[in-house]
């Protein structure tokens, strides 16, 4: 495992354990995005891996979300997207929270989306097709009735670029190698209301598999 490659997600990490310091409502999304602009840079990196994503109430229902200058607001489910580029390396996490209590099909949401990432990540291992793994995520989903709500694929390559082969996608049989790190994401989005998606980085090993993301799966900000 690259030090630089795991310093860029540690980074990121720091930075979203800070969020509940300024994300506030009133606060517009592009403000937000700035200060996680700020603190990446301010905790070593170079600068954020990728444009950020703040998405907020039916913003985080975008699949391609952005930070707009909408106002977040009380009861708001906010998606963060963002990682941290390290000397060359990057990183890429995404979190979903909810701005007060959420409902009751939030929470369930939430909780279908992390199973469905575990069993995903159960799978991961030199030697396994990247469609196998896509398959245990989407089939966990589509057995609780929101399949067509999952429209993306589970992940991909993260290293130098913050979008590497491998693909992991249905179609896609090529074998996961030792060493790859990949992301495992899936995400759930209902047009006009709003979204969620929970994304870690996965080291590919020889016997299985590390989650290098210890960031805290909560809804709760």
């Amino acid at each position: 495992m690259n030090k630089k490659h795991l310093t860029s997600i540690r980074i990121a990490e720091r930075v979203f354990s800070e969020l509940k310091e300024f994300v506030k409502p009133g606060v517009s999304e592009k403000e937000v995005a700035a200060e996680i602009r700020k603190r990446v840079k301010k905790y070593g990196a170079k600068k954020e891996s990728f444009r950020v994503i703040v998405a907020s109430g039916k913003n985080s229902a975008k699949i391609h979300g952005f930070s707009s200058r909408k106002k977040i607001r009380s009861k708001d489910v906010i998606m963060f997207d963002f990682g941290a580029l390290y000397r060359g390396w990057r990183s890429d996490i995404t979190r979903s929270y909810v701005l007060g209590q959420p409902t009751k099909r939030q929470k369930n949401i939430y909780t279908l989306l992390k199973k469905a990432q575990a069993a995903g990540i159960k799978r991961v291992k030199a030697g396994i097709k990247c469609s196998e793994i896509d398959n245990r995520v989407r089939n966990v989903i589509e057995k609780a009735g929101y399949g067509e709500y999952f429209v993306h694929t589970t992940g991909h390559g993260v290293g130098r670029k913050t979008h590497e082969t491998p693909r992991i996608s249905g179609n896609n049989d090529n074998i996961l190698k030792a060493g790859q790190i990949i992301t495992i994401e899936p995400g759930i989005y209902f047009k006009k209301k709003w979204g969620m998606r929970v994304e870690d980085m996965v080291l590919v090993t020889s016997r299985g598999h590390k989650v290098l993301t210890k960031l805290p799966r909560s809804l709760l900000l």
